[in-house]
């Protein structure tokens, strides 16, 4: 195989699709994990807890300082210079009709993943990175969860617990999110 390898030395495409195909064959079980499980960020927005797709969130930050919008929905609550850029900031539970409620120690800010859409979401707690199998899926759990529907992906439910799978991709193309001002 290394004599194969070297042959293909100039031709970095077809080096890097040999290469994978020997990791494939070699590890099966790592080559089909994608399909197995599905990884998320786990956080909780008042009573509910949530995984949002891995790739929807940045970064986690504190709750920077904000300077208030004026003419912005209740939800929106504000912009931050975080590390020289503009952040506006969306509480997820008022942006989904739930009440205000005073942020605590545990509150974070889940940094949306998009150069064109610059926003942060107030969460009430972050968990973690939690990973779930296919057959953990529950999508009767939407039902149970009128407000988060329109942005879920799905639901899971691991140890009588259960997950909302939610969008922020789904949320920032919603109308309403669209029309921040009043």
């Amino acid at each position: 195989m290394t004599v194969e390898l070297q042959a293909l030395r100039g031709t970095p495409y077809e080096l890097l699709a040999a290469l994978e195909a020997r990791v494939r064959s070699a590890r099966p079980d790592v080559a089909q994990r994608r399909s197995e499980f599905w990884l998320g960020l786990g956080f909780r927005v008042r009573d509910r807890w949530c995984v949002a797709p891995r790739d929807d969130v940045r970064e986690i930050i504190t709750l920077p300082s904000l300077t208030r919008t004026p003419g912005a929905k209740p939800w929106l609550l504000g912009v931050a210079n975080v590390r020289g850029g503009i952040l506006a900031v969306a509480d997820v539970a008022q942006f989904l009709g739930l009440p205000r409620r005073a942020e605590s120690p545990g509150s974070r800010v889940l940094v949306f993943n998009s150069l064109r859409v610059p926003v942060g979401f107030l969460v009430d707690e972050v968990a973690g990175h939690r990973q779930f199998a296919l057959a953990d899926q529950r999508h009767e759990l939407i039902a149970g969860a009128p407000a988060f529907a329109p942005y879920l992906l799905g639901a899971f439910e691991r140890d009588a617990q259960p997950w909302l799978a939610l969008s922020f991709n789904k949320l920032v193309a919603s109308a309403e999110f669209a029309h921040a001002g009043w």
